[in-house]
């Protein structure tokens, strides 16, 4: 566990190195996001073998959803100079000479929170903002994933001055102390209850926070749907990591008319993905440790399993697993799944759908099935979510010009694409007048200019 003492003076080291002004320049930001990327690429294998190791996480998978982070980088690369460039803004009349613009100016010292889940992009996806913006970075990854976290370490304390980009290892109690610091911006990813205390630990010191976070994202299927292609991107998108992602399918809200042919269709979808026994394929992960495996073991008397359910507590296996028969008021519909257990629950018309939406709090995601564009229309402007999907799941992550991001209790702020480097940035308002002219109309005495200044403002 690293001292307080250590934390204060790696903070004070990166104030120092920020006020130097070097991260200011875009040159120098181009430059460590190549060094980024060259990183990232030199150590692929290392980074693959510890996913490996933390979740059991097929090499496909890690390219698809881990290290295609670089693609990020790229992006971010192409666009800063245009990013970075002042915006002129219109002024009125009445100011005439005068002109405004909007700097967008680096926020400072950030940290960096992130999670067990997709351990490497996770952290290196809004680092790429934070670089972008120009701003120097503390980075906390997760203790869960453990491999993950030695490895950042390794890598940034070898190619970063820690001046400018740290990473700092430990568990809850060194979160604790990095709260105590003032930070010009923090960014967590992670559950609803962790980023309540980052927020309470934050607003002591007025500090401006990002929270990424989760909920139940809802899934609902409408009767006019095509159900293979449904069915199999549902399940993708359901047990891809084992389930263990923040949008992924956490319940299935079924048409009823269309329930046992979809059922039957998702079940073939889950052979065709992991064969008969998904406990030997190599393309499904594990669940990261022993504690969330109890807990989502438990999960698994909430309602009539008609697919998987088999476990092995000793290698943290839990098969991909769909419930049927699942009430509202059962533990598994109480919080956020986490885990590859899909529960079903049927409705009669759109409206029910709708309503048991919206009895819950705000998810990050929700997914429509239909090729009804009335119905589309409805969903989207009847529910509301941190982003949505159309006949699909998951996707909308990446796509750069989307923000992603949380409302209500699956967070706050968005990032991706240019909305990383806003997030990570201050616009700054600045008005530019002239010594060319200088009309008096303003100042005092203000005796026979009031009739002028009314007819000026329309007032």
């Amino acid at each position: 566990m690293i001292a307080q003492l250590e934390v204060n003076n790696l903070v004070r080291q990166q104030r120092n190195f920020f006020s130097t002004n070097q991260t200011k320049d875009v040159s120098f930001r181009i430059e460590k996001l190549k060094l980024l990327k060259n990183t990232i690429l030199e150590n692929k294998e290392a980074i693959l073998n510890a996913l490996k190791s933390d979740l059991n996480k097929p090499r496909f998978e890690s390219y698809v959803t881990e290290l295609l982070v670089v693609k990020e980088i790229d992006y971010a690369i192409k666009h800063i100079k245009s990013w970075t460039k002042p915006q002129r803004v219109a002024t009125p009349l009445e100011q005439f000479p005068s002109s405004a613009l909007i700097y967008p100016e680096p926020r400072g010292i950030v940290l960096i929170v992130s999670p067990w889940n997709y351990p490497f992009n996770l952290m290196i996806s809004p680092l790429v903002g934070a670089i972008a913006a120009g701003n120097c970075a503390i980075l906390k990854p997760s203790e869960i994933a453990l491999h993950t976290s030695h490895l950042l370490a390794d890598i940034f304390k070898k190619n970063f001055d820690t001046a400018y980009i740290a990473v700092v290892e430990g568990d809850v109690e060194t979160s604790q102390q990095l709260l105590k610091e003032k930070f010009d911006r923090i960014f967590f990813t992670g559950s609803t209850a962790v980023g309540k205390i980052i927020m309470e630990a934050a607003a002591k010191h007025l500090t401006p926070v990002t929270l990424e976070l989760g909920g139940k994202t809802p899934c609902i299927v409408d009767a006019d749907v095509h159900i293979e292609r449904a069915a199999r991107r549902i399940a993708w998108g359901k047990f891809i990591n084992a389930g263990q992602t923040c949008v992924a399918p956490d319940y299935l809200l079924l048409d009823r008319t269309i329930k046992k042919d979809f059922l039957d269709s998702i079940k073939k979808c889950i052979q065709e993905f992991y064969g008969d026994d998904p406990a030997k394929s190599p393309d499904y992960a594990r669940i990261i440790n022993k504690r969330h495996f109890n807990r989502l073991a438990a999960f698994l008397n909430d309602g009539k399993i008609i697919a998987g359910g088999q476990t092995d507590v000793e290698n943290n296996y839990i098969a991909p697993t769909v419930m049927d028969n699942v009430s509202l008021n059962a533990p598994v519909m109480q919080e956020e799944i986490f885990g590859p257990i899909l529960p079903v629950i049927e409705y009669n018309d759109l409206t029910e759908a709708i309503s048991i939406v919206n009895e819950r709090p705000k998810p990050l995601a929700l997914y429509f099935f239909s090729k009804n564009k009335n119905h589309q229309e409805r969903v989207l402007r009847e529910t509301s979510s941190g982003g949505v999907c159309i006949n699909d799941t998951v996707m909308h992550l990446g796509v750069p010009e989307l923000p992603f991001g949380g409302v209500g209790d699956s967070g706050m702020g968005s990032y991706h694409g240019k909305a990383s480097f806003d997030i990570f940035s201050h616009q700054k308002s600045v008005l530019k007048n002239s010594f060319l002219m200088d009309i008096k109309l303003r100042y005092a005495p203000y005796e026979g200019k009031l009739n002028l200044i009314k007819l000026i403002l329309g007032i």
